[in-house]
């Protein structure tokens, strides 16, 4: 099939390769605009750009798709279908009728749970048991459109936004490239989306990071690790040099008790509102990589009974 391919981070990259696999005509890819990163600030490509280069495919990163010069470069490509996976952009009515096929979506939830920005973060961050990927045709709407297909993954205690995007990304590579296949045969069938269990996953945003340790053991560890690796939820503790703040990258919930935000024992364990969290991964700010709990609190000279702000 003709494909237009739209996607930008990491987990877009997976659906290109195999799309490109596969053997379909990718007659195009649209990303955003690099991005300054690292210390230097440069210019850097996206991922999804990165692999179109790679493979010698057309690139285009247009500011808005509004527009009618848009439209008719789109048309242009004269594609059977556009796959969308974390785009970055809306895509407007005019776009979404220019494929003969349309334009399928790879979104990183169960839909209707999920709608939105951050369906990864969110699942995490709510302590949801069970997350996945589905390929829905794409409306107007916000993550509206009927699914056709969906993998289920369950969430682990102690998974990470990051593990979990991680387990999605070739799971989610495997769905569209089954779609694909159906949609060439004509055997893909959609199924609108149920009108109850709709929820919907707001951008994350740093103002959210501060760790609550008056919220449940349950909650505290499901707010951690819903933000690893990024932004990372965070506290703040003295450590001679005035308040610092420490990224708590990993935890899970423990059997213990005690007054919120204390620290019992030397393995990192912390009280909660109820019950206790143990920190299985922290970051101290300007010190590099990770660390357990139990390694962080020997070098932070912390004992038991240590407050964390």
């Amino acid at each position: 099939m003709r494909v237009v391919f739209m996607g930008t981070p990491d987990f877009a990259v997976p659906t290109l390769a195999r799309l490109a696999g596969d053997g379909h005509d990718i007659a195009a890819v649209y990303t955003r605009a690099p991005a300054k990163a690292g210390r230097g600030m440069a210019l850097r490509p996206s991922p999804v750009q990165a692999l179109a280069d790679r493979l010698g495919v057309p690139v285009l990163m247009p500011a808005t798709l509004k527009d009618a010069a848009a439209a008719e470069t789109f048309a242009a490509h004269r594609a059977d279908v556009a796959v969308v996976v974390a785009y970055g952009m809306l895509l407007p009515q005019g776009i979404l009728d220019l494929p003969r096929h349309g334009c399928l979506n790879l979104h990183g939830s169960l839909l209707p749970r999920w709608r939105g920005a951050a369906p990864i973060h969110r699942a995490v961050m709510a302590g949801d048991g069970v997350s996945g990927v589905g390929v829905m045709r794409m409306e107007a709407g916000l993550d509206t459109g009927p699914v056709a297909l969906e993998a289920r993954l369950p969430i682990r205690p102690g998974m990470t936004t990051g593990d979990l995007h991680d387990a999605l990304m070739p799971i989610g590579a495997d769905l569209m490239g089954r779609a694909l296949k159906g949609l060439e045969a004509g055997t893909l069938a959609f199924l609108p989306q149920a009108q109850d269990g709709v929820v919907y996953a707001k951008k994350i945003t740093n103002a959210e990071a501060r760790i609550d340790w008056a919220q449940a053991a349950l909650a505290v560890a499901s707010h951690v690790n819903g933000l690893s690796p990024f932004p990372g939820a965070f506290f703040e503790i003295e450590l001679g040099k005035g308040p610092e703040r420490v990224k708590v990258l990993r935890a899970i919930g423990a059997d213990a008790s005690g007054e919120p935000g204390t620290l019992l024992d030397a393995e990192g364990t912390v009280a909660c509102g109820t019950g206790a969290v143990r920190l299985l991964e922290v970051r101290r700010a300007g010190k590099g990589g990770a660390a357990s709990g139990a390694e962080f609190l020997r070098g932070a000279r912390l004992e038991a009974g240590a407050r964390l702000g």
